[in-house]
């Protein structure tokens, strides 16, 4: 029985939802299952009339005269037999205490479900309608109302007596009623009236639209919103009233409150029932619809829909097609929609079927994306709302988007998403793992493996790596950069990549890769062999950090081969652990290197290497001439004869005439640049730098008979020589280049020295009378003798010393001038006259 009635619901879900899902993509906002449990035994062997819903349970009438309480699972907890024919109505109180029940054969029962008060009466016609106070449990509130030919009032007097009055008649049979606070609402065949109970006055008459439908066929549908507010439904007009008080000044004979519609507007379809859903409607209608068969009118599915009102019409938000048991024999009357304010439930009674239709949770949204295969979305609001979702799991959802993805051929996405849906479950990695492998996929997931925390098993990290391995070398190798070598068995891979470099011996990114395995492994001089082979830049970083100088004592060449820069560098830095003797000796049959070393080491420090300075010397000659002549200069250490001997065999003219001078030989040195070089200029800034008379004397006696030197010699000996000299030697006749250019630079230089002579001789002269004067004011100021008074006689110089006269000696006759003897110890101070104070 219990496997039927799922059955059922699901074909009534998976009906519901057919007609839309051809037509939109938009997620239902209901969601239905049918009410089973005991209304299915009920709904077998009877039909059911009517319900009203409360709180805490269901109350239902049967055509068979049965009134049953059934929890909200549909399970039955009381039963009344009221009456032998079909029950019109039901009412409860708003505490769920008490009910009142009508039926067709007149009857009229008001009774307490946990307490003996009760009510009957018997009317000569069917009580279609009954409506309790809603807070009848109070004393003061026994009331109720009955409709059949004429709408009544029960109240029970102060004396336990119930009397009653009518409200209304003479306009057909009272077909519907709902009272909520002070304020009654009923259909007639007219239209809908308003009863305010505390006033007892009928406040409006709500006239209905389509007359030509016949009211029991089509009956109205009445729903407060709130205590002011009433939504009518008749036929396929929709009507929303709102109850306001009437001011003061407009009352007359008015009464206190009025009724303004503010919405008006039809539907599609015929309507059974009414209920509110926040500022929205939910509709229950009746469809008709042609046969595409008979070409006949016949009753289709109901609809349920969800509105949204406007002034003048409405917009629909979503609309779902119920297949109801029996929904081709139903009427419209038979079709009844009522509501639990509470829980936002609906319930669609019919005779045969009673459907709950509910907001749809957290966990139908996400349901309805799973089933659209929106599993994005899907994990995207299981996150948002993990604390609220119970059928759901955000891991059985990522992983489903895991598998969908795989499924649809996109294993890069389905792998990154591994990393955020994963997590740090290294079980569930590994089962992935194993999944990507079945497919062929590994590589897409290898990028996001963890590495730290989580860690998976090293079978995991080397599978993988084999897999690159075998089909993608530079893949490999960056895996092998990118993973810490604790996550796989590095012996191993070492092997395995061993055994494919038999294969490929010459291959860079195999021996390369092979390199950093070593030093994963710290076997690191197999490691710098193989970077030296390939000529690495990383060579030097593993030196480094590894500290690693005691292995590559016998690689220096090969260091120096790959980059001579960076070698030199790192070996004079590191001169304690190799020493400068060891790197020269390792570099004797590599004088070209060699000489990269030492002038590095000189530049670095000249002394350090004093002891190689002699061999320098024939290395700068070999393979670095532009910077022989200053290692000669800032050397203090190399033999210059044996330097002389070198570049006197290479001719090195620069160099020779440099140690020439260094030895002492000058006038050689500048014979060599008149004779070899050719360059007075140079001869003459050599004689300067020499400042000997001699040297200008050959320069002169060298130059005399060569036009172009005597030019150079006029235009700069002018300040070292006197040009008369020089020009007194000049033979009569001989052509000179620029003679008078050179002729009146001569009597410039002489006209400028003239003036500098003379500034200087004004600064002097100014100078000496400014201390001239300082001295003067000095010596014309007064001494201070604090022992004049004493009987003895002071010597006081200007100087401010002052001496006993019998400590001075006596001045004789060939210098009578006394001096003081402190400023005469330092070669005669200031004070050269006395002043003597007896």
């Amino acid at each position: 029985m219990a496997e039927a009635e799922e059955q059922e619901t699901e074909s009534l879900e998976e009906s519901t939802d057919e007609s839309e899902e051809e037509e939109s993509e938009e997620e239902p906002k209901l969601k239905y299952e049918r009410l089973s449990n005991g209304v299915t035994e009920i709904l077998q062997k009877d039909a059911a009339g009517c319900m009203t819903v409360h709180d805490k349970f269901l109350a239902l009438g049967t055509h068979y005269g049965k009134v049953y309480l059934l929890d909200v699972q549909g399970n039955i907890t009381q039963k009344f037999d009221v009456s032998p024919v079909k029950i019109n109505q039901i009412s409860l109180d708003e505490s769920g205490e008490h009910m009142g029940v009508c039926s067709e054969d007149g009857k009229v029962q008001v009774f307490g479900l946990y307490s003996g008060e009760e009510f009957h009466e018997t009317f000569d016609c069917p009580i279609k309608i009954i409506a309790v106070h809603p807070h009848f449990v109070r004393s003061s509130c026994k009331q109720f109302v009955t409709g059949g030919k004429k709408l009544l009032l029960f109240e029970r007097s102060w004396m336990s007596r119930w009397k009653s009055c009518v409200l209304h008649e003479g306009e057909g049979n009272i077909r519907s009623v709902k009272w909520r606070g002070h304020l009654i609402a009923w259909a007639n065949n007219m239209g809908v009236k308003i009863f305010d109970v505390t006033s007892k006055q009928r406040i409006t008459n709500v006239p209905r639209d389509d007359i030509s439908l016949r009211p029991d066929m089509y009956p109205c549908s009445l729903c407060w919103k709130d205590n002011v507010t009433l939504i009518i439904g008749w036929g396929t007009s929709v009507k929303i009233c709102s109850v306001k008080e009437r001011h003061a000044g407009e009352m007359r004979d008015l009464p206190s409150r009025y009724v303004e519609i503010v919405s008006q507007f039809e539907t599609e379809f015929y309507i059974s029932g009414l209920a509110p859903l926040c500022d929205q409607l939910v509709v229950l209608s009746y469809v008709k619809e042609v046969s595409e068969k008979t070409e006949r009118e016949c009753r289709a599915r109901p609809r349920l829909d969800i509105i949204q009102p406007l002034p003048e019409t409405c917009e629909e938000i979503s609309s779902d097609a119920l297949t109801v048991r029996g929904f081709q024999e139903n009427e419209c009357r038979d079709y009844h929609l009522e509501y639990s304010e509470g829980e936002s439930l609906f319930y669609i009674v019919s005779p045969r079927d009673i459907v709950v239709a509910k907001e749809r949770d957290q966990d139908d949204h996400i349901d309805w994306l799973l089933e659209k295969k929106k599993y994005e979305e899907a994990l995207m609001a299981a996150e948002i709302s993990q604390k609220n979702i119970k059928r759901h799991k955000i891991l059985d959802i990522g992983l489903a988007y895991i598998d969908h993805l795989v499924e649809k051929g996109e294993y890069d996405i389905a792998a990154r998403k591994c990393q955020k849906i994963l997590g740090k479950n290294a079980a569930l990695w590994e089962f992935e793992v194993y999944k990507f492998k079945e497919i062929g996929q590994l590589k897409a997931i290898s990028p996001y493996l963890p590495r730290g925390d989580p860690v998976l098993k090293p079978l995991i990290y080397e599978m993988i790596l084999h897999e690159f391995l075998e089909s993608d070398y530079e893949g490999f190798a960056t895996l092998i950069r990118e993973w810490p070598g604790n996550l796989y068995n590095n012996s191993v891979i070492v092997q395995a990549v061993r055994d494919h470099l038999k294969k490929d011996s010459q291959n860079r990114t195999l021996l390369k890769t092979l390199a950093e395995l070593y030093t994963y492994d710290k076997n690191y001089g197999n490691a710098l062999e193989i970077y030296l082979t390939l000529r690495h830049k990383d060579v030097f970083q593993l030196i480094h950090k590894h500290n690693l100088f005691s292995s590559i004592k016998d690689k220096i060449v090969l260091l120096m081969d790959f980059d001579s820069e960076k070698a030199v560098d790192m070996l004079l830095d590191n001169e304690d652990k190799i020493s400068i003797k060891k790197v020269v000796e390792e570099l004797e049959d590599r004088p070209e290197l060699q000489h990269v070393y030492l002038h590095k080491l000189f530049k670095r420090d000249h002394h350090k290497g004093q002891r190689y300075h002699e061999k320098q010397i024939s290395l700068y000659a070999e393979y670095d001439r532009p910077n022989l002549l200053p290692f000669l200069r800032d050397s203090t250490h190399c033999p210059l004869e044996k330097a002389l001997e070198i570049c006197q065999q290479r001719n090195f003219v620069e160099e020779t005439v440099y140690l020439l001078s260094r030895m002492g030989n000058s006038r050689s040195a500048l014979k060599m640049i008149m004779e070899e070089l050719h360059d007075v200029d140079k001869a003459i800034e050599f004689a300067k730098e020499q400042d000997d008379g001699e040297l200008w004397e050959d320069l002169i006696l060298y130059s005399i008979d060569k036009p172009p030197f005597i030019t150079g010699l006029l235009n700069n000996i002018g300040t070292h020589v006197d040009p008369i000299l020089l020009i007194h030697r000049i033979k009569e006749g001989m052509e000179i280049p620029n003679l008078r250019d050179s002729l009146v630079k001569i009597l410039q230089d002489y006209n400028l020295q003239i003036l500098l002579r003379e500034g200087c001789k004004k600064i002097l002269v100014a100078d000496s009378l400014s201390l001239l004067k300082k001295m003067h004011r000095t010596q014309m100021k007064g001494v201070l003798v604090d022992d004049a008074a004493k009987p003895f006689s002071v010597v006081a110089f200007h100087c401010r010393h002052m001496f006993h006269k019998e400590c001075l000696p006596t001045p004789s006759m060939n210098s009578p001038t006394q001096f003081c003897n402190i400023c005469s110890a330092k070669r005669r101070g200031p004070g050269s006259a006395i002043l003597e104070m007896n």
